[in-house]
């Protein structure tokens, strides 16, 4: 069986305090729809655009994190997860969205929903407005609730739908825990010593990103758009 990607310190009472926000994700009918293998295709196609355009945009988060990293070691590590966001996971996004008969072309002139937009936004803010701490508490919640939905959906019979099948390998393989731990370190280390009122932002941002999740998932199944 995997092992769950716990945290310690700040980041388990991070993950004790948003445990029903998270559970929610588990339980919402798109993500049980991939681990059972049952999710209407069209459904999926909509997170594969929108998550697109999400993750360049978390892209930009990362860069940003780079530039502000408050160290060479951090930089180096948050440059090589810069990579794997650009190369990995977008080229995994384009060979699902050539399946579909969606080219690149197409995926690049997709326009955000309501809740790619607002996610995004705020990520973005948070790297400009925030500080180093509160940027790594913001991102921190996609990077380790993939993971554990991964983990989670692999401890479960395999869809017989292989792309499906390939998303849950993907958020599940040690390589991608791995990386989601050090984040989840990174910040145990940054929030070490800090007064309660700089720990309130952290928790505030994590929770933040943790709603947004939900809100990601939500809005492919609904299929989401803006109405004016």
């Amino acid at each position: 069986m995997t092992q769950p990607l716990t945290g310690s310190g700040f980041t388990e009472r991070l993950r004790q305090q948003v445990d029903s926000i998270w559970e929610a994700q588990h339980q919402h009918p798109f993500v049980r729809g991939i681990g059972n293998g049952t999710l209407d295709i069209e459904t999926f196609k909509v997170w594969v655009r929108q998550d697109y355009l999400f993750l360049i945009d978390y892209g930009r988060l990362l860069a940003l994190a780079v530039a502000r990293s408050p160290d060479l070691k951090t930089m180096t590590r948050l440059a090589e997860l810069l990579t794997v966001v650009l190369q990995t996971e977008m080229c995994l996004h384009r060979s699902y969205a050539a399946e579909f008969g969606i080219g690149h072309e197409e995926l690049e002139r997709e326009r955000k929903a309501p809740a790619t937009q607002g996610y995004t936004d705020f990520l973005l803010r948070v790297a400009a407005l925030g500080d180093f701490a509160e940027l790594v508490a913001a991102l921190l919640p996609c990077m380790w609730g993939f993971c554990e939905i991964g983990q989670r959906l692999a401890d479960r019979p395999r869809p017989s739908d292989e792309r499906y099948a390939r998303w849950i390998d993907t958020y599940a393989a040690p390589e991608f825990a791995e990386v989601a731990r050090w984040c989840r370190d990174l910040l145990d280390r940054l929030a070490d010593g800090l007064p309660d009122r700089d720990l309130q932002r952290l928790e505030e941002a994590f929770v933040t990103s943790s709603r947004y999740e939900w809100q990601f998932w939500d809005m492919a199944w609904t299929r989401e758009s803006w109405q004016v």
